[in-house]
């Protein structure tokens, strides 16, 4: 499974997930998906509303990645934990 970097901004209502597409050919085609998230109730009860999704080259990536954290977006991990079909 390949792993994912979490943010969350500093009002909690929103993430973003870094994850590595797969399908990138190593060295020739590195792509990362960067999906936002809408924070739905109380932090870490319900998984986050996946609102949008964008494949950007992983130096694209990285670079919103930094400009995030600059801007006071925080590193989290994943809390919404899927067990079966729902989420503890």
């Amino acid at each position: 499974m390949t792993k994912s970097y979490w943010l969350i901004n500093s009002k909690r209502t929103e993430v973003k997930r870094f994850i590595k597409n797969d399908k990138s050919v190593d060295g020739v085609f590195e792509y990362m998906f960067v999906d936002t998230g809408k924070i739905v109730g109380l932090f870490g009860e319900e998984p986050p509303v996946m609102t949008t999704t964008i494949s950007v080259d992983i130096d694209l990536a990285r670079e919103i990645y930094e400009r995030l954290i600059s801007h006071g977006w925080r590193k989290t991990e994943e809390v919404w934990k899927k067990k079966g079909d729902k989420y503890v």
